[in-house]
């Protein structure tokens, strides 16, 4: 490697050795600093801070030995070869252990052996150097992001925060019926979302919707539509009459479904909305894309109610049909996101539907019971956010 300016410290009580020594490394490039014993050394040392350090071992006053081990007390990093005519082996494994970077053996033959040893300590030097330099840098931008981190932990929880707040009040009881609803994220901010609003003091109308990814932006999505939805069914008294709930679930969905596509928010989703008639004990229903379907349960037995339409957000001009199913007494309608699905041990989607039906079959709805069939307690990191929306007929 080129020498550059690099210094170099010779210690060495036989001047003639010493001054060949030095006349060919700085032949060589170096810069050379030299003195005669091991004291006088070590003051050059202090002083003038030389990137490599070289000594003989047989000195009076201070020898090699201790010229050696006080570098490498004061400065572990700089390489220190020693020198010594030929001796015991004895010298050689106490210098190594003291953190010699190398031994040569005087009579030095050939002065490129020692430009050699130089360079390599040198090298090593420099990469240890390089490797500090590396790990202070690695410290310094791993603290930086610890306090992105906190930043970003803290925004998202003020996040979390406000999402909570948007959600309607569980349990909420109207008549015979009791709504419960949970939602579980798999970060801080979730992208489902659950609303319901009652009208005309007989329709409890509730949706249930899935944004498409994960975290803020699928967030965002949720509270855009919160707005947009209460703001549809104010404007344009949805869910208020009996005789216009077909008609008003798809003016609802078809204008959510065209302002998410004007938006621009780069987001779609999936949506269960439906309308309970607490006078007729019925319920009415759309699915925009929404899996798994939504499960009753009526006197132990769970099974999906049938629905069909496409998701919200990817196309114009839809239409989706409604459905509807009884209500009897002591039944229990269950709607999850589809991320209830990936908690379901078996890997084919049937199987999962499958599965979980027979879990729900053993319980008697509420919120509770799904909780304790679903075993959702032992869930550490849901792998997708799951949203949870019980409606129960009390008896």
């Amino acid at each position: 490697m080129p020498a550059g300016s690099r210094k170099l410290l010779i210690i060495d009580d036989d001047s003639i050795v010493r001054h060949n020594v030095v006349a060919y490394l700085e032949d060589s490039g170096f810069d050379i600093l030299e003195a005669d014993e091991g004291a006088q050394g070590l003051d050059l040392f202090h002083s003038q801070h030389p990137d490599v350090v070289l000594t003989d071992l047989r000195m009076p006053t201070k020898d090699g030995l201790q010229v050696l081990e006080e570098v490498h007390q004061c400065s572990p990093d700089t390489p220190v070869i020693v020198m010594s005519g030929v001796g015991v082996i004895g010298d050689v494994v106490r210098a190594l252990r003291l953190g010699a970077s190398d031994f040569l053996i005087k009579p030095l033959v050939d002065m490129e052996v020692l430009v050699h040893a130089v360079n390599k300590s040198l090298e090593r030097r420099d990469l240890l150097a390089q490797n500090q330099r590396y790990r202070e840098e690695l410290e310094s931008a791993n603290s930086e992001l610890k306090d992105h981190l906190r930043t970003l932990e803290r925004d998202q929880e003020a996040g979390r925060r406000v999402q909570q707040q948007l959600l309607p009040p569980s349990p909420f009881r109207r008549g015979a019926y009791c709504l419960e609803h949970k939602v579980i994220p798999s970060l801080f901010l979730s992208g489902d979302f659950i609303d319901l609003a009652f009208r005309s003091e007989r329709f409890l109308s509730f949706y249930l919707t899935d944004v498409a990814g994960h975290g803020a932006s699928s967030a965002f999505a949720t509270i855009w539509l919160k707005h947009a939805a209460a703001e549809i069914v104010r404007d344009w008294s949805l869910f208020a009459e009996d005789s216009r709930v077909e008609e008003d679930f798809n003016r609802w969905l078809f204008e959510i479904n065209r302002q998410l596509l004007e938006t621009r928010l780069g987001s779609h989703m999936t949506c269960f909305v439906g309308v309970v008639d607490l006078e007729l004990n019925r319920l009415h229903y759309a699915v925009a894309g929404h899996l798994p379907l939504p499960v009753m349960i009526h006197e132990r037995k769970a099974q999906f109610l049938e629905g069909k339409g496409r998701p919200l957000g990817l196309f114009p001009n839809q239409e989706w049909p409604q459905f509807e199913a009884d209500f009897p007494p002591g039944a229990s309608l269950l709607i999850f996101s589809d991320g209830i699905l990936e908690v379901m041990p078996p890997t084919d989607l049937l199987e999962k539907e499958e599965f979980l039906l027979k879990l729900l079959s053993n319980s008697q709805g509420g919120m509770k019971n799904v909780y304790d069939a679903l075993q959702l307690d032992a869930i550490q990191e849901a792998p997708d956010d799951i949203a949870i929306l019980s409606i129960v007929r009390e008896t």
